[in-house]
Order: C-alpha cells, then sequence, then structure tokens
C-alpha cells in the first residue's frame, strides 16, 4: 500500500497538514522541536532513513514547517550517504533553496515524489483579493516597491520579506526570519519621512524560480500581531504562493488592529 511521510519542520504549518493527511508516518530532523509527533531522524544517515522509508512503503513525501540547519556531525556519516554529501555541501554553500533542492533530488532518485502544501491544502494558499480591510493608494505604491525589493532578495536566496514604508525599504528578510525583520522594522519606524503618513506595508513573496513544492513563505495569526505591534499599515504577498495559517485568527487579529490582509496580483 503506498503511503505518504510528512517530513515536519517547526511551526503550526505541520500540524494542519498531518491532520490533513490519512494516518501519515511523520518524521523530523532530530534538531527540530515540531508541534506533532514525529520520529526523528539525522541528515548524515540519510540514505538508510530513505531505505526505511521504502520499507514502509512510501512513495510520497511533503515538507511543512520552518527547517533550521542541523550541526552536521562527520563521524556519524554512513557508507552510503557520505557518496551524496559533495552535493549536499555544495547546496548548502549556495543558499537555502539550493540546499532544499539537492535534498528533494535525493529523495526523487529513491522513488519518492515530493507533494506541495496547496496539492494537500490548497485553502491554505489564498488566490488574489483583499481578505481584510483595505489598501491605500500609498499602501499599494509601498507594496510594489517592497515586490521588487523581495524579488531582488531572493535571485541571492537571502530572504522571501521586506518592509516598506513611504518608499523606504525598513526591513529585509535574512536568515533570523520575518519577526526579526519586524522587531527592526519597529525599532527604526523613526526614519519614515513622516511620522503622521502610511504606516507601511510587510511582502512576502516566494524566490524567483523557487521550487515551490516546499518552503512557501507563510504568514499567520502572529505576523499580524508583530507587524501591528510595528505600526504597519498591513501585509501583502503574491497571491497563490504564500501559505496563510488559521485564516479566521489572522483575519480577527488584522480586522481589531485595523491592518489590511491582501493577496496581491
Amino acid at each position: 500500500m503506498s503511503r505518504i511521510a510528512l517530513i515536519a519542520g517547526e511551526g503550526s504549518l505541520a500540524p494542519a497538514i498531518a491532520a490533513a493527511l490519512d494516518q501519515p508516518l511523520v518524521y523530523a530532523l532530530d534538531n527540530l522541536k515540531p508541534q506533532v509527533e514525529a520520529k526523528p531522524f539525522r541528515l548524515e544517515r540519510l540514505v538508510p532513513f530513505l531505505d526505511e522509508l521504502a520499507d514502509q512503503g512510501v512513495t510520497q513525501a511533503v515538507f511543512a514547517g520552518a527547517i533550521r540547519r542541523p550541526k552536521i556531525e562527520p563521524e556519524l556519516f554512513d557508507a552510503r550517504t557520505l557518496t551524496i554529501v559533495p552535493r549536499i555541501l555544495m547546496g548548502m554553500q549556495s543558499g537555502d533553496d539550493a540546499a532544499l533542492r539537492a535534498v528533494l533530488d535525493v529523495f526523487e532518485e529513491a522513488g519518492i515524489s515530493i507533494c506541495s502544501v496547496d496539492q494537500i491544502l490548497p485553502e491554505l494558499v489564498p488566490g488574489e483579493g483583499v481578505l481584510s480591510g483595505e489598501p491605500s493608494q500609498r499602501d499599494q505604491k509601498d507594496a510594489a516597491r517592497a515586490a521588487e525589493i523581495v524579488a531582488g532578495l531572493g535571485a541571492l536566496d537571502i530572504g522571501q520579506g521586506a518592509v516598506v514604508a513611504q518608499g523606504l525599504c525598513l526591513a529585509v528578510e535574512a536568515l533570523p526570519g520575518t519577526q526579526a525583520m519586524l522587531e527592526f522594522a519597529k525599532l527604526h519606524a523613526g526614519l519614515k519621512p513622516d511620522p503622521k503618513g502610511a504606516g507601511g506595508v510587510l511582502y512576502k513573496a516566494p524566490k524567483p524560480g523557487q521550487d515551490r513544492r516546499i518552503d512557501l513563505p507563510t504568514i499567520g495569526p502572529d505576523t499580524v500581531t508583530q507587524a501591528a505591534e510595528a505600526g504597519l499599515a498591513g501585509i501583502a504577498w503574491e497571491a497563490g504562493s504564500v501559505i496563510l495559517l488559521d485564516r479566521a485568527e489572522a483575519l480577527r487579529r488584522a480586522q481589531a488592529a485595523g491592518l489590511f490582509l491582501w493577496a496581491r496580483g
């Protein structure tokens, strides 16, 4: 019988995907603390892990949640995994997207196809439209500017988000993540030319050419709260390309804070 494996990362996406699947086999890198019960595995023993999946009848896998790079311990490599180490290390040196793509290639070569999150729960990835509030013309210009910046960052495999206020970039996303970016933007809110003008926009989108089966940008209720605390007017993202977790709660918080939520076409 064909089975699907859930490779769980941190955050609330993995539990949502697990609940939507029929008896998935759930695994996680042993340096992570997923919010779902998962059997740990190590990257240094990736090939034996793939053998285990094959023995369990797994033919598909879905990656869900945030993944932090594990600390590699060379003495733990088995002989077969050691043969693919150069490919994985080369990917890690090129950036997160390249590293993930290298791992996906290894899975597929083992006969395990990769499912995207929106194949399992399409409602998690909103199509074009304003979900809450209404972005002003200034907000729309800030979102357009932020989209240009994110496209430039993505081409260098740096991040998937930016904060723009009154045409000026206050912060960009890097390895520390979205919360750190918003805290930085809050710290430098005084740089806005007009203190009483537009509050600014958080914009998120995948990297150009990104493999969308894995590591799609994610927004959730906590993102809304953090954006409100940073004094922003709202959150915009590339329609059909960003995961919105717990939509009802995200909308509730956005409405309570007076923020707009916009899946931008």
